[in-house]
This record gives C-alpha cells, structure tokens and sequence, in this order.
C-alpha cells in the first residue's frame, strides 16, 4: 500500500487500521514502530554496547581503562540482570561504575551490586535524583500512578484489539519476561548540578545539566571514544506535554541542551531511548531536524499566541511540514503535537486562553445535564453521537459521548458510547501515548476495568517504613479534608523511635509542616505502629487503647486533628 499523507493525532477514517496476528487493531504506523524497539544488543563501537528493547529504557555499558561502566540501571533489578548478562556474552570484565542520565530509569541498581559483592561500585548522578524520586511517589502519588496506568498500557491485554503494541519509547513499561520487579533504587554518593568533568574508571566524562523530561537530565560526553549518551533525543518527537500529567517541559531550555550535543560533533549518538545513531553527518542531520522541530512548535504557539489565538484554535492551526514525517525522531509516536502547542501556551501564559467560556466554567456534571437538555434530551444526543461515529466525526462523538457519561443520569449506554469511541481514536493514532490512554479509558467505562483503586493515596507499609518520618508525616497534609478542620487548631509533634522529631500544625483548615518544635501536643510511638495506622493494620483508637501509640496534651483535639486526612486509620 502507497503511503499517504499522514494525519495528526489521529486518522479520519479507519484505512490505516491494520489487525496484527495477536488480535491487536492499531494504526499501521504505530506497529511498524515496534520494529525500532527490538530487543537488540548493538555494539555501537569497539568497547560500547547499548541494550534496546529490555524494557522501556535503554541500557548502556562502556568498556573503560579500570572496568565496566554501566549507563542507566532499568526499571527493576530482574530488567538489569537481564542486561547485565547480554554483557557477560561479550566481556567478563566487572563493572564498576554506575552512571544516570536522569531520575527514570535507575531502578536495577541492586543487580549491578549483586553480580559481584566484592567489589565497591561508584554511582554518579545529578543531585536532585533522589528527590524526584520521592517527589513522583509522596504527595503526588495517585495521580503519578494513574498517569503511569493510563500512558504506558500497564493494565492492557497483551492480546487482543485492546493488547499492547508498544508504548512508543520502547516496546513496553515493563517487560513481562521479567516476571517479577523490584525496586533495586541506589542513591548516588557522587552527584553534579552543573557543567563538569569527572573521572570515572580511568575514563574523563564531560557533564552538562540538559533538561528534557526531567529537570535532573544530563548528557555524558566521552570524548575519547566519540561517544555521547543523553536524554534529549528520543525515538519520536519530544514530547513536550505528557498525557500522564508532568511537570511543564521548556521547549527553551532543551534546545540548549540539543545544541550543545550536537556541538560535540559526535561519531555515536546513544539515548535513554531508541536505537543508537552512528555517522556525525548522520547525526547532524537527524538531530539538527529534531530540535528545529521542537522550536518550530514553539515558535508558531508564540506567533499565534500573539495573534489571539485560544488553546483549542492553536491544536487545530499548528501542523509540522509533511517532510518531518520523514524520520520517526520527528513522528507523532509518542504524543501528538496538537496537545504539544497547548502545553507550550500554558507553561508560557497559564491556563486561560482568553476564551470567555473558559473563565468561570460550570461544573462537569451541570455542564453535562444543560447540554443534553439544550440538545433535546438524552436520546436524542445519543444519536448524534452515533450518527458522529457512523461518520467518522470523532472530535464530535467525544464530546458528545462525554456529556453523556459524566451527566447525572448516566448509565452504562453512555459510558459504552463514549469508550468505542476512544477505541475508534485508538485504533486510528500513530501516537502510543494516545492509544494506550484511549484503551484504559474505554475500558474503564464499559466495565472491563475498574480505575478507581487509582483516585486514592495507597500508602504502602514497606513505603511508609524505609521513608524518614518527616516524609511519613508531611505527605498528610495533601490528604487533609477542610471540611472536618473548619474551628480547628492543633499543633502536633510526631516522636517515633530511632526518627528526628517531626509535626504538623492543623489550622485554618491546613496542615503546616513543622519540626515538631513547640506542639503542644505529643505523639509518640515507633514507625511500624505509625505504618500500621496509616495502612489500615489498625486504628488509632486500638493503639492508644494498646499503649502502642502515646498521646501528650488533649487527647480528644489530637484524635480530632488526626481524623481530618483521608486515612481510615487515623478516623476510627
């Protein structure tokens, strides 16, 4: 089949829709992307090797004077091992180093340690890698996690019209031949936040701060061996906004980051995603093509954004020439540009558009109830939205299908409505981010799936237990329900063994982080009956009745205090 012009985040109609021999129904562009993440071990030069296709993230090794440097450690250390033994088919040298090009992907760890205990192993990184880790797993965590669920097709079929494909930057989150994962996390005792040079086994490592996805991004330069390993160009075009929910990416400060890799004039090009690119002119070209496509997004969100332009109206007039859909650095694989030039506007101006609907918008389910009466009524919506479907008008029958789902008299129907309709974006997008999004959606609505257990903070024992007690404590304060801390007033100070003191002051209807320092109430106990508490084991009434938890100070305003987080165990 001649290929023709491509469309943006999704087809118009079902002719690119292919069927693959496992049942999955995708856009034939998007499968084809599955050919670039194989699992392959490539010798990029003599002495350094790149693992792609163990999982979501590269990982690479290089042959140094004193031994073995490993780049980036996985998702988990049975994903490391794995790797680690693609290594062993080519050198029984050991390794001795551990290097992260940014917070993602440094979870095997453990497994580099473990392949042999006699031997210490450096690990360098950027300062704030630890941080960011805790970041993406304490206040913000169900939200984290959910994204993660949705982006990257973790609760998918592997079969099947729904079954993954890949999720674009890899062939999947993680890999199911790993059976099990664990966290195998190290924090690095030699960090950097700026431009360097270390030395690490033998081998002298320029170092420059690139931020891309992460803030903590850095790109390694071994000049000796003309070699550049980095987080700024990816296998698809950058995706400058996450479906998942991120932090805002600046298409401005990673172009700085683009320029001085392609400064460098390297010979190989090695990323925390994708295959490996030979040939400076080859990598000139390519990447030259790449970052001037990010500024090009930028650039015309600007221009436009100047004009008057709202978020919606720069989706639908911003499109990349057709010559970007040349190379797949520069394809709609991942995310999709349309969301890329919404981003950029309210990472720039914030999120109003200066659309008079936009300003004091009602709620969703009023929102809802308003336009299907306005509409005629429920069943007459329905059929516009299957009518919508029948002709192809997607964009429409989305909406549509919305209204109905989220108005007050929704019923399955209408969450059925709606979720073939996102298949229907599913089955017809290039961009996996999409369609992994569009599948877990659709299958929640219709039932096959249940998303809720996401919408909560899942405190985990072990989580609660290897974190400070100040993280333990402190993460509550996004959890505090106002409406039971209206009147209020308590300043709590937490004491567990073997942890410095750390506290909360509950007032006006907030949580306030202390130090534990002049509270007027005392709480006292160790970690693990705290852990226990806060994950439902028990009840802070049955500890205090135990004697495993203390309280100093009025008992009846702590108990009160303590009952305004979102926590079973601290209401009963």
């Amino acid at each position: 089949m001649t290929k023709s012009k491509r469309a943006r985040s999704f087809e118009p109609d079902g002719q690119n829709t292919i069927t693959l021999p496992s049942g999955q129904v995708t856009h034939r562009d998007h499968a084809e992307q599955s050919a670039r993440l194989v699992r392959n071990f490539y010798e990029v030069r003599q002495g350094v090797w790149c693992l792609v296709g163990n999982g979501l993230s590269n990982q690479t090794f290089i042959d140094a004077p004193d031994g073995i440097i490993a780049i980036d450690t996985g998702e988990s250390n049975e994903e490391m091992r794995a790797a680690i033994a693609e290594l062993r088919t080519k050198t029984s040298r050991p390794i001795v180093a551990v290097l992260y090009t940014h917070f993602h992907y440094v979870s095997g760890t453990q497994a580099v340690l473990d392949d042999d205990l006699t031997r210490a192993v450096q690990i360098w990184g950027h300062e704030k890698i630890a941080y960011n880790r805790v970041r993406a797993t304490a206040e913000i965590a169900p939200t984290y996690g959910r994204g993660l669920v949705e982006q990257f097709a973790i609760t998918l079929p592997q079969d099947g019209p729904d079954g993954i494909v890949n999720v674009g930057l890899g062939r999947f989150y993680r890999n199911p031949e790993h059976a099990t994962q664990t966290n195998g996390f190290i924090e690095p005792k030699n960090t950097f936040n700026s431009q360097c040079t270390i030395q690490v086994a033998g081998l002298s490592i320029d170092v420059n701060p690139a931020p891309s996805d992460a803030d903590d991004s850095v790109t390694f330069w071994f000049g000796s061996l003309g070699c550049a390993v980095n987080n700024l160009v990816w296998p698809v075009l950058f995706n400058i906004f996450a479906i998942r929910g991120e932090e805002y990416r600046d298409p401005r400060i990673m172009l700085n980051g683009v320029d001085h890799l392609l400064s460098l004039n390297a010979e190989h090009l090695i990323g925390a995603h994708g295959m490996p690119i030979s040939g400076a002119d080859e990598i000139l070209n390519r990447v030259t093509k790449y970052r001037d496509s990010i500024q090009f997004l930028w650039d015309q969100t600007v221009r436009l954004t100047n004009r008057g332009y709202t978020s919606t109206e720069l989706a639908h007039e911003i499109r990349l020439p057709d010559f970007y859909d040349d190379d797949n650095l520069t394809s709609e694989f991942y995310g999709v540009s349309e969301h890329h030039v919404r981003q950029i506007r309210n990472g720039l101006f914030g999120w109003f558009d200066g659309d008079p609907a936009n300003l004091f918008p009602l709620p969703r389910e009023e929102h809802a109830n308003r336009m299907i009466a306005g509409f005629g009524g429920r069943e007459t919506v329905r059929n516009i939205a299957r009518e919508a479907i029948r002709n192809n008008d997607l964009r429409w029958a989305c909406e549509l299908g919305s209204w109905l789902s989220y108005s007050s008299d929704s019923d399955i129907s209408d969450r059925e409505l709606l979720a073939s309709t996102l298949r229907l974006i599913a089955q017809r997008t290039t961009a996996a981010n999409i369609r992994n999004w569009c599948l877990t959606r659709a299958r929640h609505l219709d039932g096959t799936l249940d998303l809720s257990r996401f919408n909560t903070h899942r405190l985990t024992r072990r989580q609660i237990v290897s974190a400070t007690a100040e993280r333990s404590v402190h993460t509550l304060r996004v959890m505090l329900d106002p409406e039971r801390a209206i009147g209020l007033d308590a300043n709590i100070c937490f004491n567990f063994t073997g942890h410095d003191k750390t506290g909360l002051h509950i007032r006006n209807c907030i949580a306030k982080q202390t130090d534990g320092r002049d509270a007027n109430i005392q709480v006292s106990s160790t970690i693990e009956i705290w852990a226990d508490i806060l994950t439902g084991v028990t009840s802070l009434s049955d500890a205090i009745n135990l004697g495993t938890l203390k309280i100093e100070g009025n008992i009846a305003t702590a108990k009160d205090a303590l009952a305004v987080f979102d926590i079973d165990g601290l209401r009963s």
